[in-house]
């Protein structure tokens, strides 16, 4: 490819990100692709800096507004130290959450105004749209329990430790993005079997990255 491909994964707590994100590697890398596996907040020095203040709840009491611009810095940071130069290397990034969490997680369920959200959003990414998103659905509740199973001992997050009403209006909303840029993001049910998800995923993304090439060559 004369350029890389950027796909961002994401959903609510326990929806098995991380899990599909490290298969369609494998499957990316066995096809002789070059891939990079990042995830936000974080994913560069500087980002991952910022992201314990922002998962720790460190940052909660300052308001939405101020974990958005914490965000913001993050995440343009991460875009320009990383994802950037990656896809124009021609590699493959896939991201453990991106743009679409700050639209849901800040913009709707921490009611800021639209209007700041987009311009944080203008800044954050300067440009760097993912090519294709995929959002993986699953009940809250189901989420939830997932998630708890797998930090054991470890107390909740930021964001796991918030009441499954919330957690719901942020599935609706997920699923609203998904509805009103279908050019961009497919829906995949995480209830189903790994391996159900991984092939769901994986003939999404191989559909998507060969139509980039052909749209290259001509």
């Amino acid at each position: 490819m004369r350029r890389g491909f950027f796909i961002t994964f994401e959903g609510g707590e326990g929806a098995g990100k991380s899990t599909q994100i490290q298969r369609l590697a494998k499957a990316l890398q066995d096809k002789g692709h070059d891939v990079v596996v990042t995830r936000e907040p974080g994913g560069s020095p500087g980002a991952e800096a910022v992201r314990h203040v922002i998962l720790s709840g460190a940052a909660e009491p300052l308001g939405p507004e101020m974990e958005a611009l914490l965000f913001t810095a993050a995440r343009s940071d991460h875009v320009e130290q990383l994802i950037r130069p990656a896809v124009e290397r021609g590699a493959i990034v896939l991201c453990d959450r991106f743009l679409d969490s700050s639209r849901v997680y800040q913009g709707i369920t921490g009611n800021l105004d639209p209007q700041f959200m987009a311009g944080v959003e203008r800044v954050a990414i300067n440009g760097m749209m993912p090519d294709l998103t995929i959002i993986l659905d699953i009940d809250p509740a189901v989420g939830l329990r997932r998630a708890a199973a797998r930090r054991g001992a470890d107390v909740a997050d930021r964001f796991e430790k918030e009441t499954v009403d919330i957690h719901r209006k942020r599935r609706e909303a997920f699923l609203d993005i998904a509805s009103r840029e279908a050019e961009r993001c497919i829906v995949v049910d995480a209830s189903a079997e790994p391996d159900a998800v991984e092939t769901a995923i994986a003939g999404a993304v191989f559909a998507a990255i060969d139509a980039a090439e052909e749209r290259a060559v001509i």
